[in-house]
């Protein structure tokens, strides 16, 4: 007699709903079109004393979140600094649920912590980073600039002699983080997070190109005798993508004794590529390195890796055992490098995407995006009222739209380039977000997606045109 597995039914359904989901992103509007109130409705049900058959529940839950799934995952998504997921990552995703492995130790995880192993090697050599580095997978660059920095704050005041981990920071020596001032609101979380407030970061002014002087850091670099200082580079800052010039940056804060550390969550994949490494030249010099696996490498949520040169400093800040912990000297125990002991195998996603991509695909990857973010951003800017602020570099440029109303001012442009960003949105065509930028509010385009291609510039910007028409004949 042949026995069903209680996982069938649901996760038959589940693989139905997702390929019904992916196999028509580009029918589907970007957007999510149901509302608040709606999605409210559908899914704050009563949890009564019975349970529900879990294919049930599956179909269910995709009829009750339908319209609220935004279509990140396809090609025509330019908001913020978003991803897809690649076919390998996905599955690879779905069999690390299936195998439901806490992958913070060998003991219980033993294939998973290989497979970290094997996934962080990788990782170093394709981002240029120094083979001995340590590093962590986690749940974010939220969580690898958290990481990172607690070494760094280990490292900083043991040279001070001051053992943050046993005395915590009452008394300890202060410490600094300076950079530029274009910085992501990630690192002052991880400030507050690791107990040095927000206080202890300095945004300095940048150049016209979005980058730190060396002048400039020297100075604050001579105000702040007396303080462990951490300094904090960009490798693609989230307006326009500006690399600082680490070959002269790093050296510079090394001789302060300072300790440097690169937030690349998008950016540093640019070494992958042999078009764009110049843009990182020098970058392998600092002392600790942060970036996303969700954004450029196109894993699923969640996803972050954080390297460290001085890797008994990242061991300090993280490592702990008790007895009733096991521990093997005999491989890379996870947890003694990452923020998190209960977590899921996040190597996995990552691993099998690198082994679908190869060196050759990652890089292509990359220069494809690039390319499609010029085109994106060159093509909305050729059309009539609309202003080229930023021409990618990279991924990542700006465009501003002008209020066509005679005698119109700054605000008026604000107010007509949020006006437009919605309405195409509203089209279900594309998905742009805003940002502020030097007192202007522009359009950010972003291209992180492996699926975006040359239809998917041409319909994007046809919805631009479209929604400028569209404004402009209701007049605003």
């Amino acid at each position: 007699m042949t026995t069903i597995s209680p996982f069938r039914p649901a996760l038959e359904r589940a693989l139905s709903h997702a390929l019904a989901h992916l196999d028509h992103l580009e029918q589907q509007p970007v957007g999510a079109r149901a509302s608040l109130d709606t999605l409210r409705a559908r899914l704050s049900k009563q949890l009564g004393d019975g349970g529900t058959p879990a294919a049930q529940v599956i179909d269910e839950l995709a009829a009750d979140t339908a319209g609220g799934i935004t279509g990140s995952a396809g090609g025509r998504f330019f908001g913020w600094v978003i991803g897809g997921a690649l076919p390998a990552a996905l599955a690879a995703d779905w069999l690390t649920s299936a195998w439901d492995q806490n992958a913070a130790a060998y003991a219980c995880a033993p294939a998973v912590t290989v497979i970290e192993e094997v996934c962080g090697a990788w990782l170093k050599e394709l981002l240029g980073l120094p083979r001995g580095a340590s590093f962590a997978l986690t749940s974010g660059c939220q969580m690898a600039h958290a990481t990172a920095l607690a070494a760094a704050r280990n490292a900083l005041l043991a040279r001070r002699g001051w053992d943050v981990e046993r005395d915590g920071l009452c008394g300890a020596p202060p410490i600094r983080i300076l950079s530029g001032d274009q910085f992501h609101a990630s690192i002052t979380r991880a400030a507050r997070l690791l107990g040095l407030g927000t206080g202890a970061v300095t945004g300095l002014p940048v150049n016209q190109a979005g980058q730190l002087e060396a002048a400039t850091l020297q100075q604050a670099l001579i105000d702040s005798a007396g303080a462990a200082v951490i300094v904090l580079l960009q490798a693609g800052d989230l307006n326009i993508g500006a690399y600082d010039r680490f070959a002269e940056l790093i050296p510079l804060a090394h001789r302060y004794g300072a300790w440097v550390h690169v937030d690349g969550a998008f950016g540093l994949w640019a070494n992958a590529s042999a078009r764009y490494r110049h843009l990182l030249a020098g970058v392998a010099q600092a002392d600790s390195w942060a970036t996303d696996g969700h954004k450029w490498l196109n894993v699923p949520y969640d996803s972050g890796f954080a390297f460290i040169a001085d890797a008994a400093a990242q061991r300090r800040a993280m490592s702990y055992e008790a007895s009733y912990v096991a521990h093997s000297d005999q491989v890379r125990e996870p947890a003694d490098w990452n923020p998190e002991w209960s977590r899921r195998g996040r190597g996995v996603a990552a691993y099998a995407a690198l082994r679908e991509l190869g060196r050759g695909g990652v890089e292509a990857m990359i220069e494809r995006c690039c390319a499609a973010a010029h085109a994106l951003v060159t093509g909305i800017a050729a059309l009539p009222g609309v202003e080229l602020v930023w021409e990618p570099q990279v991924n990542q440029g700006l465009v501003r739209f002008l209020d066509p109303t005679p005698g119109a001012i700054q605000s008026d442009h604000d107010r007509w380039t949020d006006a437009v960003t919605s309405a195409v949105l509203a089209s279900g065509e594309a998905l742009f977000s805003n940002t502020s930028w030097r007192g202007k509010r522009c359009m950010r385009v972003s291209v992180c997606n492996w699926q975006t291609g040359d239809a998917d510039v041409a319909r994007a910007v046809a919805a631009v045109a479209h929604a400028l028409r569209s404004l402009e004949m209701a007049g605003g």
